[in-house]
């Protein structure tokens, strides 16, 4: 049960980190219109979005490792930080979060990715990595 659940989390931020990242590159033209944008919706800036930001951040950061041409271990040196933010984003919904069964589910990402982190961690150092 744990291992479809973990597999639908990693999916999950996969898909929003490939999201955040293509967006990250865009650059549109400036408005024609001087006026245009002036009723768009600011961006949120609540305590739990600028944490959001900035778990964000740091995971795409750190997840910049150099990469050896060893898949294994490439896979684990960019996959502890992926779940360290996980983990961070977690204790936000923690946080700031109210849904019983959301904040249910952020224990549960926790628990499994401090598990796999620490495997990952334990992997690397017995393989001299």
């Amino acid at each position: 049960m744990k291992l479809p659940l973990t597999l639908a989390i990693v999916a999950i931020l996969g898909l929003s980190g490939l999201a955040s990242a293509q967006h990250s590159g865009h650059q549109t033209a400036p408005a024609a219109n001087p006026h245009a944008g002036h009723g768009a919706a600011a961006p949120d800036n609540s305590p739990a979005s600028k944490a959001f930001r900035q778990a964000n951040d740091k995971m795409h950061a750190e997840m910049n490792v150099p990469l050896t041409g060893n898949a294994d271990v490439d896979f684990a040196r960019g996959m502890i930080p992926h779940h360290q933010g996980a983990i961070d984003m977690a204790k936000i919904v923690l946080t700031y979060g109210k849904d019983p069964e959301l904040r249910k589910l952020a224990e549960a990402v926790i628990a499994a990715q401090d598990s796999e982190i620490a495997f990952m961690k334990a992997w690397l150092a017995k393989n001299g990595k």
